[in-house]
């Protein structure tokens, strides 16, 4: 008797410290959840089959050891100090022998439909195929990890828009990346999805390809590939028909990185 009135208390601490989380939790609901709830909610784990592979286990604790070195405080203090310019864009066209694939990932769209990026050229797949004309012959990737980096998104999106609007061999993809195990949760993934769609409704439609998409899950490999480390900056890529990353941007566009990607676009229509 004496031990259950020592838990009593210890419980309503408990309850009461998870009453603030989810209090803090949904007034970022309709947005992008923080880096916080995504490290309470992570949606990884070692399956049973795992549990003996030695190789697994160790690379967990690898990604473990890193995620702790590296956390919210750490992206904030960069993000004083330079604005999310993790580094400058790239002012000309990578080399197409010197260029790296883009990781393929899925995304969503607000509708429930699913596709993988990056749409890329593959002449085993197109040979003799009429759609190989329909294929993107440059596009642009705009990543965000948290909301804070939207308007860094539209630094770069916005003028690519009023640049390329008439092109129909571009594709524009602004792609969020959702990583909270609650929100990957089908019920409320498609809740969420629900409500974008109807944020959406009055969005300006483009002749240029732009597409506005989801990407749920577990990231933390995507990123290692991709070098990402800062989840509160925007990251740029274009890429070429072949998914080759040719240009990289980072932060709030310069007017001087703007016409570098935009010279660079320009190349790609130009090249067979």
């Amino acid at each position: 008797m004496f031990g259950l009135k020592r838990l009593v208390p210890h419980a309503c601490s408990i309850r009461a410290s998870l009453r603030m989380q989810l209090s803090g939790y949904q007034e970022k609901f309709l947005v992008f959840p923080s880096q916080h709830l995504a490290q309470l909610t992570s949606n990884r784990f070692l399956n049973i089959y795992q549990l003996g592979n030695k190789t697994a286990i160790e690379k967990e604790r690898a990604r473990l050891a890193d995620e702790i070195n590296r956390g919210y405080f750490a992206d904030i203090a960069e993000l004083k100090q330079h604005g999310g310019k993790i580094a400058a864009a790239n002012k000309i066209l990578i080399p197409a022998m010197a260029a790296v694939k883009f990781p393929e990932f899925e995304v969503s769209y607000s509708d429930g439909k699913s596709l993988k990026l990056p749409i890329k050229f593959d002449a085993n797949e197109v040979e003799g195929n009429n759609s190989a004309s329909a294929l993107p012959v440059a596009t642009l990737l705009c990543l965000s990890f948290r909301a804070s980096s939207q308007a860094m998104i539209n630094s770069w999106s916005t003028p690519f828009l009023d640049a390329f609007s008439s092109s129909k061999n571009i594709q524009l993809y602004e792609v969020s990346f959702i990583d909270s195990w609650l929100l990957c949760r089908n019920p409320i993934k498609k809740v969420l999805l629900r409500l974008m769609r109807k944020s959406s409704d009055n969005a300006q439609i483009d002749s240029l390809q732009r597409k506005i998409v989801y990407s749920f899950g577990d990231h933390y490999y995507f990123r290692k590939e991709l070098k990402i480390l800062n989840l509160l900056s925007g990251y740029i890529f274009l890429l070429d028909k072949f998914g080759r990353i040719r240009w990289q941007g980072f932060g709030l566009a310069t007017q001087e990185e703007v016409s570098s990607l935009l010279s660079c676009a320009s190349l790609l229509l130009e090249e067979k």
